[in-house]
């Protein structure tokens, strides 16, 4: 007997899972689905991502459903277009052997008048996002009045993204006679609200800990300077030559970027965000699914929804900025059993961000190296033997041309012959990784090592907290004197009535003569070159180049335009230009006016 028919599942929807390769339920499955059909208790269910939360829900529905009855009977709410499909087309599957019962998922960015066809002919199920599903209220195309379920799929990410009117509003429009079900990976404190707010005393179950990461996932860190964040994600793409990968970014720019240049790069890539149609999405999602993609670039938003089994890596090219999006970013490898990484790549600024992911996953991040060129060049190497050695040879197709490739080929043994194949492919990256050099940087106080070297000149300025300089108007200044791009610029740090700055020890001339000629409201500036403190670098050491006790900060240009795969913390010449900052018509010297010190 199926395992699932002992948890009270009619045949019909048992031979559909069978036909699906359904084996074993999951741990939430189990629980939830006796409670689902043995209670009309509200229900509020942990579960990580990937754990089978849809079929938790959908099959105990699908067991009660009436099929008899035309009017909407349950309505699933989802944060993502991707996410509503994904659930109806589940739904479709799992109901293939019921007779009468339709589903049918409503989003934004779809012809409405095409859903609202077959919501006027009669649809049992409705799996909508938040807003198309509140519209459909609105046109009063959507009955809500006589539902007796009512599912909160991923409710976390809902309220992250900014949800939350629209699901009051909804909730507003349901009976109080529903039965709610909850399901959420994480549980905030605002979806703790929703519960208490729209639920009766919910009975509450837990397939594993709340919010932390799940066990199949290995957790690293890389950690290199912000130029070498795209080299690093490159390297890590090249020495796992059979890498599935979602590089997930934190805005729809970064995403394109990366994208485009891991295209560029000759890498099977693709990107997804919030730009696209629904018909690209659509594409890309499947190209990415049929494992035409290695790596799919995405936003939080919209890989909500991409249902993949499969994923090596999950790789965070920049850290979430809420710390449950990094469980369900990690939580999207390791599935089904198997083994996952989920890779964070930082800055040595980024570093105290990962305290508190540990604490939330209950699991420590292991520091890796980034792979250097030998290193890489050997796992390639030895992948394409492997290729070699286990190609399928079409002697009916080759055999043809076999005896014009012996003649050219016939004044080369063994050893060359095979030299000069395993060559074709390796010296493209021998090549590119011959000079590479070192991405790391294990030093936590700078992303450039520089505490305490001679590269940088420190300056003292006689303007501070006082005289309203702040190290955005300080970068201004030195943009306005200077005139010069790639200008490279170190420590600030802004005291009360004077503060300190570091440059490129090659301008120190030009700091010396254009910006003692400059004023700063209306006041003259006095730049000198000073010695930097003892024991600075030890310093800086424990508190990574963030904020410093004065309350200065390691700042470049705002206005910096490079990009990820290259270039420096530089000064731009065309960034944070101000009135405040004039040029003064003579030159006082620098002792010409009583310092504040």
């Amino acid at each position: 007997m199926s395992i699932f028919k002992t948890l009270g599942l009619s045949q019909s929807i048992v031979d559909s899972l069978t036909d699906l390769g359904y084996e074993q339920p999951t741990e939430i499955q189990k629980i939830s689905i006796p409670q689902i059909l043995g209670s009309k208790d509200d229900l509020k269910a942990f579960a990580q991502t990937g754990t089978g939360k849809t079929a938790a829900f959908s099959l105990p529905i699908l067991e009660q459903i009436d099929p008899n009855n035309k009017n909407t009977q349950a309505i699933i709410l989802s944060p993502t277009r991707e996410l509503a499909i994904q659930i109806a087309n589940n739904i479709n599957d799992f109901s293939k052997n019921l007779k009468n019962v339709k589903t049918i998922a409503v989003y934004g960015g779809a012809n409405i008048d095409e859903q609202i066809r077959p919501l006027k002919r009669g649809v049992q199920i409705v799996v909508g996002t938040p807003g198309r599903t509140l519209d459909l209220i609105k046109r009063r195309v959507l009955n809500l009045e006589s539902i007796e379920w009512l599912v909160l799929d991923e409710a976390d990410e809902m309220l992250n993204m900014g949800f939350k009117e629209e699901l009051d509003n909804i909730l507003e429009k349901t009976p109080s006679s529903k039965q709610t079900l909850l399901f959420s990976a994480t549980f905030p404190k605002e979806v703790e609200a929703i519960a208490r707010n729209y639920m009766n005393n919910p009975t509450e179950i837990s397939a594993g800990q709340k919010n932390i990461g799940a066990a199949n996932v290995e957790h690293e860190f890389f950690q290199v300077t912000e130029r070498n964040r795209y080299p690093a994600l490159k390297r890590i793409a090249d020495i796992n030559p059979d890498i599935y990968s979602i590089v997930f970014c934190r805005t729809r720019r970064e995403t394109k970027d990366v994208a485009e240049k891991l295209i560029d790069d000759g890498y099977s890539a693709d990107a997804l965000h919030g730009d696209l149609s629904q018909a690209q999405r659509d594409l890309v999602m499947q190209k990415f699914r049929n494992k035409n993609l290695q790596i799919l670039v995405a936003t939080d938003v919209a890989a909500r929804g991409l249902d993949v089994n499969d994923l090596t890596h999950v790789i965070n090219y920049k850290l979430p900025d809420q710390t449950e999006n990094y469980t369900h970013r990690s939580g999207r490898t390791g599935r089904a059993g198997k083994k996952g990484i989920s890779v964070a790549i930082i800055t040595s600024k980024e570093r105290n961000k990962l305290k508190p992911i540990e604490r939330k996953i209950k699991k420590n991040f292991v520091q890796k190296q980034v792979p250097n060129g030998k290193e890489i060049c050997e796992v390639q190497l030895f992948k394409l033997i492997d290729k070699i050695h286990d190609i399928e040879i079409n002697e009916k197709e080759i055999k043809d041309y076999l005896p014009d490739i012996y003649e050219k080929l016939h004044e080369l043994d063994r050893d060359e012959l095979i030299k000069r194949f395993v060559s074709i492919e390796f010296n493209s990256f021998l090549s590119y990784y011959q000079n590479a050099r070192d991405l790391n940087n294990n030093d936590a106080p700078s992303d450039r090592k520089r505490f305490g070297d001679d590269s940088l000149v420190r300056f003292y300025i006689n303007q501070g907290k006082m005289d309203d300089l702040t190290p955005a108007r300080l970068i201004g200044l030195i943009n306005e004197c200077l005139r010069k791009r790639d200008v490279e610029i170190g420590q600030i740090e802004i005291l009360k009535s004077f503060s300190f700055f570091e440059i490129d020890k090659n301008f120190t001339q030009d700091v010396l003569e254009k910006m003692n000629e400059a004023e700063f409201n209306n006041r003259s500036v006095i730049v000198e070159v000073t010695s930097k403190p003892k024991g600075r670098s030890k310093r800086r050491s424990s508190k990574g180049f963030g904020r410093n006790d004065s309350g200065g900060q390691r700042r470049n240009n705002s206005n910096d335009r490079r990009n990820d795969s290259g270039g420096q913390r530089r000064n731009d010449s065309g960034g944070h230009r101000s009135d405040d900052f004039k040029p003064r018509r003579k030159k006082t010297a620098p002792g010409s006016r009583r310092r504040r010190r």
